[in-house]
């Protein structure tokens, strides 16, 4: 499609010359008289300028900053158009070079050999290795979830050769450099990194309101082919009803995440409207606090969540989880027990529990009475819903609690029964991301009280595991575990819903990941 595209302005140019009918014009009747040359012939005039092209997109986050080395910025300067990585992943789900050209690892495994591209920043500077390795430094220094980093050392060889040297094999490493995190600014150039991060993408910033609107033009010294937008605006509406009005009314153009509800209403009229459903690797699962809950109340929970269920209720937009990956993968073969409200009550009698006249059961006096904490957004408000009335058949009550920042708030506090949360399981075909952000001992989940020093040993194999199939088969041990445990529950595997008007292409719309969006082939007709 990329290369059919390119080759369209020069066919229709073709076909003009040939025709003499300019497109989407009627050819004349009869031949045209001879120009006239004359002295007093008037000049002809001038082809109009290209219509400008802007973009409205709604984004269901909103960050204080733009530094994409810092938190999860870099996710949202990618889908601005802003930051660009080395690699990047495909819509097959392949690593391609970006910003780099090649790579090599040497034979032991620890040394990285990567050649960049003839990139440029959007200020015309070039991109060389040096700057490159600046640039992961200082995402080290200043992102504490890339830690385990500060052993790596990052140097030029040349001006566009970049040597990365690690102390133990990393055979994740082309995936990892695909993190939105690992994007190259001039580090130099940028004198405010919160609000105008001179960086690589087809997008510069216009406009920034910290933890609102984004607006964007086109970087003009764009190095990776024309840029088809004059700009884009990316409003921040975190509620689906609020996307789905404003899509309605014309204020947006596209976005992604469509919920259940809209995806009906989109679907009813195709004229309006164009639905994209791709098979998604983002995960919506909870976590169960152990150290809150007994073993019987955590069992009894995920014996009465119905994933099957839930599914039904979001129509297409999820599918049911086992575990956090698809169950086609190698490193997807867990199980889990089938949904049983008869087991979940003998489980909560068998922990003492009785049903009082209510319908709910309680111990001592005391009604069990859970706590959902979740966010406003990728539909967890209907799942903490949904979950409420499953838990409510077997004679638990429960109660959502919304959060704005789930990091900030209640992951970081361990103040929750059941947390609901969604991330991107699978980054690039490898089990290896997911594993280390859920099960790890120093992991921001280790609140609830699951990893234990067996679990942080597979883990720590899974890190420098080469080969494949043992990598799948760790993987699965430690999922499994979490399973058997009681501590999480895999709800759902989002498959990613875009709508667009008709005319709007390109906006990664075709990609399983939500941290790509505005690229140079994005376009508005």
């Amino acid at each position: 499609m990329k290369h059919l595209r390119k080759l369209l302005p020069l066919l229709l140019a073709m076909c003009m010359l040939l025709t003499l009918a300019a497109c989407g014009q009627k050819a004349p009747e009869s031949a045209a008289p001879p120009a006239d040359t004359g002295a007093d012939a008037v000049p002809a005039a001038a082809p109009a300028a290209a219509e400008p092209k802007f973009l409205k997109m709604a984004v269901n986050f909103a960050y204080p900053s733009l530094d994409a080395h810092k938190d999860y910025y870099g996710w949202y300067t990618q889908i601005y158009g802003v930051t660009e990585t080395l690699f990047r992943i495909d819509s097959e789900m392949s690593v391609q070079p970006l910003l780099a050209k090649d790579s090599s690892v040497s034979e032991d495994g620890k040394t990285w050999t990567i050649e960049l591209a003839d990139a440029v920043f959007s200020n015309g500077n070039p991109v060389t290795a040096d700057m490159v390795a600046r640039n992961f430094r200082r995402l080290v220094e200043v992102n504490e979830r890339y830690d385990d980093w500060a052993a790596f050392t990052f140097e030029a060889k040349d001006e566009k050769t970049l040597v990365i040297t690690t102390p133990d094999v990393f055979p994740t490493m082309l995936v990892a450099l695909t993190d939105p995190e690992f994007a190259v600014m001039d580090l130099d150039a940028t004198t405010d990194f919160d609000n105008a991060p001179v960086a690589t993408g087809p997008f510069v910033i216009k406009s920034f309101k910290p933890e609102g609107d984004v607006e964007v033009v086109r970087n003009e010294n764009y190095w990776n082919g024309d840029v088809r937008l004059s700009g884009a605006t990316l409003f921040y509406l975190p509620d689906a009803d609020s996307k789905l009005m404003a899509m309605q009314s014309g204020e947006i153009d596209c976005y992604t995440s469509v919920d259940a509800a809209a995806k009906e209403i989109y679907e009813a009229d195709p004229s309006s409207y164009v639905l994209t459903v791709i098979p998604g690797t983002r995960m919506q699962f909870y976590v169960l606090n152990q150290t809150r809950l007994s073993d019987n109340v955590c069992a009894a929970i995920n014996r009465t969540v119905d994933c099957e269920a839930i599914a039904a209720y979001l129509k297409g937009t999820t599918s049911a989880a086992v575990g956090p990956f698809i169950a086609s993968a190698p490193y997807g073969q867990v199980t889990k027990p089938a949904p049983d409200p008869a087991a979940a009550k003998a489980l909560l009698e068998a922990d003492g529990y009785t049903l009082n006249a209510d319908g709910y059961y309680e111990k001592d006096g005391k009604v069990l009475e859970l706590s959902i904490a979740h966010y406003m957004s990728r539909q967890l408000p209907d799942l903490a819903v949904l979950m409420q009335e499953q838990l409510k058949n077997v004679g638990v009550k429960a109660t959502p609690v919304v959060e704005e920042d789930p990091d900030a708030t209640y992951i970081a506090t361990g103040d929750y029964d059941i947390a609901l949360y969604c991330m991107i399981a699978d980054t690039g075909g490898d089990p290896y991301y997911c594993v280390d952000a859920l099960y790890r001992q120093s992991g921001k989940w280790a609140k609830a009280g699951f990893p234990t020093d067996e679990t942080e040993t597979l883990i720590n194999k899974l890190q420098f595991e080469t080969d494949i199939d043992q990598r799948a088969a760790l993987a699965n041990e430690i999922v499994q575990k979490s399973i058997d445990d009681n501590a999480f529950g895999y709800v759902g595997l989002f498959n990613k819903v875009s709508v667009a008007r008709p005319g709007v292409t390109g906006f990664s719309e075709d990609i399983p990941f939500d941290f790509y969006g505005l690229t140079a082939d994005t376009d508005i007709a």
